[in-house]
């Protein structure tokens, strides 16, 4: 069945545009409620990044939760993972986060994880969409839900992040910048990795509520590279606002992306023995990712893009690791989805055992160069299913005979067709770029 509100990572839009609106946020609090409800007693928990409209959103699902009967533990700022880990260490029905990602602070949404820190079925998304569009009623007064807050939540994420590495851990002379993107990790990031004993320079640390994401975080590396070479720090370390991508800068100001962290992790695991399987990509990852795992007999397969069917593809073949080069980096070892700073902790364990640098560790892996051209289009016919398009993909595809590879798939959220080619030669990729999206462009016209 397609589902009316819930995308790939839950709902998402603009705040006070439907469905992001206090009335609605209500109603799914309500149905949230009697969903989880319908197995017996109900506790939930509602964690949010610091955005300004959490506020609001966070009282709205609390009223409807508790109409439906069900408790609420209020978390307060906590990073997406976090909700995860404590909707399973309380033993609760469900996590709520309330949160937009890497989204700017005028957007906001809504993710839910199961009662395992999964995310949810889609049986369960569509049947809180069908008590959506039923009558909205409140439960007798001595059935409302109660609700709580959980003070000491940023403690207990914080030992559990230290936890995912041995305990004889010590990062001390180690120099880190870290760029918490005025978003969730605000707090925590810090204390783990100072607790661990890294020398630690924080930037974008004071959220007012409006400027999560702002010039700063995983989607605006210029700041956390110019601080790092500014510094003389080891690396930097980039999350977005809400806690689940990590992306990171060597020594020099260079960007290390998902693809690149993802190797470092998998090869490190794979030398000690422990990476069970092989690694999960998407259909982004860089070909590089996958040659330098062939050249270490790891086997690697592609899943659609979004850390949702990441997990999937790591639950159906019981491997481990998994990720986007968007930095969206699953350790199934430690937890249960992607995680910034637990990936950022296996990173540097990895560049502690073979006494390397960051920028030596991420040699071994040759990005291929990859172009990109989005194309937009007015709907409609399916320009990816054009049979002249296809006979084009299918041609350059053939010409460039395990070189390189073409990718073309329209966007989730736009009216865009994304045209992607990469390969071992920049001009020869570049141009067929070009070419194929001048014809996508064609039958779009």
């Amino acid at each position: 069945m397609t589902k009316k509100y819930f995308g790939t990572d839950g709902i998402r839009g603009r705040v006070g545009v439907y469905p992001i609106t206090p009335d609605f946020m209500l109603k799914l609090g309500w149905a949230a409620g009697m969903a989880f409800r319908s197995k017996g007693a109900c506790r939930i928990l509602v964690g949010k990044d610091t955005r300004i409209s959490g506020y609001m959103f966070e009282s709205a699902l609390e009223a409807g939760l508790s109409a439906a009967g069900a408790d609420v533990m209020l978390l307060g700022p906590m990073p997406t993972p976090a909700i995860a880990y404590l909707t399973r260490t309380f033993h609760a029905e469900a996590g709520i986060v309330i949160s937009a990602s890497h989204n700017p602070h005028d957007d906001n949404g809504i993710k839910f994880f199961s009662g395992d820190g999964t995310k949810l079925p889609d049986d369960v998304e569509l049947m809180i969409e069908e008590l959506l569009d039923a009558p909205m009623t409140v439960v007798e007064s001595d059935k409302l839900g109660k609700v709580s807050r959980i003070n000491d939540a940023p403690g207990r994420y914080i030992e559990f992040c230290k936890s995912s590495v041995p305990s004889s851990t010590n990062f001390s002379g180690l120099k880190i910048v870290l760029d918490c993107a005025h978003g969730a990790t605000y707090k925590v990031a810090p204390s783990v990795f100072k607790e661990l004993g890294a020398q630690v320079v924080v930037l974008s640390a004071q959220p007012d509520g409006l400027n999560i994401n702002e010039n700063c975080g995983s989607t605006h590396m210029g700041p956390l590279q110019a601080a790092v070479v500014a510094e003389g720090a080891d690396l930097g370390i980039a999350f977005d606002g809400d806690g689940d991508r990590v992306l990171m800068v060597d020594h020099t100001g260079a960007v290390v992306d998902g693809d690149e962290l993802l190797f470092i992790i998998a090869r490190d695991l794979h030398e000690r023995g422990k990476l069970q399987g092989g690694v999960v990509g998407t259909l982004m990852s860089n070909l590089g990712l996958e040659l330098a795992l062939a050249d270490l007999g790891i086997p690697f397969v592609r899943a659609n893009v979004g850390d949702r069917y990441v997990i999937a593809g790591l639950q159906e073949r019981d491997w481990l690791v998994g990720g986007e080069n968007s930095g969206h980096i699953v350790c199934f070892q430690h937890t249960t989805t992607g995680d910034a700073i637990i990936a950022a902790l296996q990173v540097l364990l990895s560049l502690r055992r073979r006494d390397e640098s960051l920028a030596q560790s991420r040699q071994a892996l040759r990005k291929c160069p990859q172009i990109l051209v989005n194309v937009r289009f007015a709907g409609g016919v399916n320009p990816v299913e054009h049979p002249a398009v296809k006979e084009a993909c299918a041609r350059v595809t053939e010409a460039m005979k395990g070189r390189g590879r073409v990718l073309l798939r329209k966007s989730g959220t736009e009216p865009l067709v994304r045209v992607m080619v990469e390969g071992d030669d920049e001009n020869m990729v570049r141009g067929y770029a070009d070419e194929l999206a001048k014809l996508v462009s064609e039958v779009c016209a």
